[in-house]
This record gives C-alpha cells, structure tokens and sequence, in this order.
C-alpha cells in the first residue's frame, strides 16, 4: 500500500508542524531555518543516474559532474550505452560508476510501475541494480516518488545534522539514525528536509543536492 505522496509545499509545511509538535528539536531547528523545499523532482532513468553521480563526492563536485554530462548530453540510457570510457571519464564519472551507469542503462526498469508500488517494492527493485544501494534508492523515493515516509539514515548529512541537533557525543550510526526516526512516521521524509535545512544552517553548507 502507497501511504501518503508529497506533492505541494503545503504538504511538507503540514508535516514539519507535525514534527514541531511532536519532537521540540524539531521545532527548535524549524524556528531557525527557511521554510523546508519542496524537493519534489521528476521520476525516471535521469534521475537515478543523477544519484548515482551523487554518491560518495560533495554537492559541489556531484553538481560539476552533473553538468558536465548535461552538456554532453549523456543523461539518457542509449547515450550511456553508446558513449565510450573515455567520453563518460572526461565527464568526472569513475571507473566504478560507469559501470554502474550502464547496469542501469540496461536494467529497464519499469518506471512507471514504481509510482503505485509500495515504499518497500521501490527500495528493493531498485537495489537489485548493481551500483544502487539502499541510500539511493530511498532519495529516489523521497524526491522523485514523493513518499512522505521514507528516510535515509546512511546520509552523512543527516547523521551530522542530527548528532548536532540532539546534542549526542558522536554521530549515529545508520542502524541507530533509523531508529531513532521510527516516532517521527508518517513524515519521516519531513524530517530529512529538516535535517538537511538545519545542517546548511549549522555548517554552512549544503547536505544534499
């Protein structure tokens, strides 16, 4: 069953005054930020790879990266496949996520299928791409889907940003970050957007592309 989808800035407003009411660090962190994005983005292949560019580098160097390929105009599964090592390398993609751009490339997953799938279905169709772990699959879900309960706690950003929000000794790991989100369904992708504004507020810098 597809729980609720986040479609309007309206909807992540109802969620974040949930939280605040819920959880006063939230509220706290809310009353210091701007009001949280929508971060809603189109679903399919382009979006997935833009993940993938994403993983393991900073905001900045994923968005030259990003930029890069836009220009080459090497976003769309035949142009990956077709596209040399040294074209997509000149780009800034590794070794390692070439392949993973072409085992997407040729997975033809049914993207439309996705939209009425429930938030389990996605994370494990996803994943069975060599390449797409489950931190990815769940920004794909939160953004490109709109599934308002899904969260990523092997984020660095949200690990951090909750460390400094809830005042613990160290950062939290995955298992515990996730625990840790479990009171905060059904808005637990509210969260993230609050977790993410307030990390750019207190480190000055951004989380998350």
């Amino acid at each position: 069953m597809v729980g609720r989808i986040i479609e309007t800035p309206d909807c992540v407003a109802e969620g974040a005054n949930w939280l605040a009411g819920a959880e006063p660090r939230f509220a706290y962190a809310l009353a210091r930020t701007d009001p949280l994005p929508l971060r809603r983005r189109p679903d399919g292949f382009e979006q997935l790879l833009s993940a993938i560019v994403s993983q393991q580098v900073s905001v900045a160097a994923a968005n030259a990266i990003w930029g890069r390929l836009k220009t080459a105009r090497l976003t769309g599964p035949r142009k990956i496949m077709w596209a040399g090592d040294d074209e997509l390398r000149a780009c800034g993609l590794s070794r390692q996520k070439i392949r993973y751009a072409r085992a997407l490339a040729g997975a033809r997953i049914d993207f439309r299928a996705l939209r009425s799938a429930p938030d389990e279905a996605v994370i494990a169709t996803l994943t069975e791409v060599p390449g797409i772990g489950r931190w990815t699959a769940e920004i794909y879900a939160m953004f490109s889907l709109g599934r308002a309960d899904v969260f990523a706690p092997a984020d660095l950003a949200l690990q951090e940003s909750a460390r400094l929000l809830f005042d613990l000794p160290e950062r939290p790991t995955e298992r515990r970050l996730r625990e840790m989100a479990a009171p905060w369904s059904p808005w637990r992708a509210v969260a993230a957007r609050a977790l993410w504004a307030y990390y750019h507020v207190a480190k000055d810098r951004e989380g998350i592309r």
